[in-house]
């Protein structure tokens, strides 16, 4: 789950998987896969951001967790991120928008 903010203040946890779609009109609209839209102050990069690092800390936790002689440079290429040779995962840089 990621952590957002509602436009009140409050702050919101969100099971990222369900996210279908993020418009910026100009608040950020999360459409979730069950139809519910959620408006979150967050800005539709940082949303991006929050979600890859939650997965590269769910990947990075089962990598950790592999049998040994399982390679986890493999399934960590899987997914287009990077890992240290000490194990830690290495998100890709942000992508600005012109």
């Amino acid at each position: 789950m990621i952590e957002l903010t509602r436009l009140n203040g409050s702050p919101l946890l969100v099971n990222s998987d369900l996210i279908k779609t993020a418009e910026a009109a100009p608040d950020t609209m999360l459409t979730l896969i069950t139809g519910e839209k959620l408006i979150v102050r967050e800005d539709c990069a940082e949303v991006t951001e929050r979600v890859v690092a939650y997965r590269a800390r769910l990947l990075a936790e089962v990598a950790r967790r592999l049998p040994a002689g399982v390679e986890a440079t493999r399934v960590v290429s899987m997914t287009g991120l990077r890992m240290t040779n000490s194990g830690e995962v290495i998100l890709p840089p942000s992508k600005e928008r012109p």
